[in-house]
């Protein structure tokens, strides 16, 4: 079968021109769901295939070439869960789903209200009180509905944390509730997954990606027995520029992650301060 796809994504392929001028060898969307359908397959498997020659979905061009196109059948081939649908997680998710992140799945109970208008990019007026899970797997499937998105209208604890989370190549915390970050971290280490924290309180905000063996949490926030449900987010409130700027950050670390490439906060405090312009990476340990 293998021979029959590549044979059937080359005769719809067409060269095209970058930017810059060079030449590239392009499959749109449309000839992609269509092979999907016509061998049954996901359509990021079509995608993948045609990576493996060389051949670009269109949808993917402007990530090259600062990816190539082995990076981005990595990216394709991978799962993001992504906790918390919120000002973080809807913006990670809207860009996870735009780079190619093969899986994405999406865990929050929450729905949305009219206080989250201010920066939660998937809420509206329309929205109001409906299920953000639902409405980030529509939103998903609008933007690219060749890779796979999957979801749980559910509360995270330390109960479930570990089998919502399970095989996932890498997993994003996008929680306003510290102490089930902590839930999150347990299952992440617990699953074997590195995972990719960040908070947002008025105009700051840090980041950090943790790997299973790493101290994590407890070098930002201290013992978890003794930390508030919430942090100083309560008294600042939540800006949408720095909850964008954060949730880029996140997406970023997600990508160097799976990609192993560039530096990683790893042990490190990604620390912002809009108000001052103010951009400092700590050393932890």
């Amino acid at each position: 079968m293998k021979n029959d796809i590549i044979n059937k994504v080359k005769a719809v392929s067409v060269r095209k021109k970058f930017p810059d001028g060079s030449l590239y060898t392009s499959i749109s969307i449309e000839h992609i769901i269509n092979l999907s359908d016509f061998f049954q397959l996901s359509g990021r498997h079509i995608e993948i295939t045609a990576l493996d020659e060389n051949i670009i979905p269109e949808h993917y061009v402007r990530n090259m070439n600062t990816f190539s196109p082995k990076d981005q059948s990595i990216l394709l081939s991978s799962r993001a869960s992504i906790v918390g649908l919120g000002g973080l997680g809807g913006t990670v998710t809207e860009i996870l789903a735009r780079i190619g992140i093969g899986t994405l799945t999406l865990i929050e109970a929450d729905t949305f209200e009219e206080s989250n208008l201010n920066r939660q990019f998937l809420s509206t007026h329309r929205l109001l009180d409906t299920s953000k899970t639902n409405t980030a797997i529509k939103r998903v499937r609008e933007i690219n509905p060749t890779i796979t998105v999957e979801g749980h209208d559910e509360l995270l604890d330390d109960s479930n944390a570990a089998s919502l989370t399970e095989n996932s190549d890498v997993i994003v915390d996008c929680l306003d509730n510290i102490q089930t970050r902590f839930f999150l971290e347990s299952a992440a280490k617990k699953v074997g997954s590195p995972l990719v924290s960040a908070a947002v309180a008025g105009v700051y905000g840090h980041v950090i990606s943790i790997f299973p063996e790493d101290t994590g949490l407890k070098l930002i926030y201290g013992d978890s027995d003794i930390l508030p449900q919430k942090g100083v987010e309560t008294s600042l409130g939540c800006l949408p520029q720095v909850v964008t700027l954060l949730a880029a950050l996140e997406t970023s670390e997600v990508v160097k992650i799976l990609l192993k490439k560039g530096s990683v906060l790893r042990n490190k405090l990604g620390i912002i301060d809009l108000m001052d312009n103010i951009f400092e990476v700590l050393d932890l340990l």
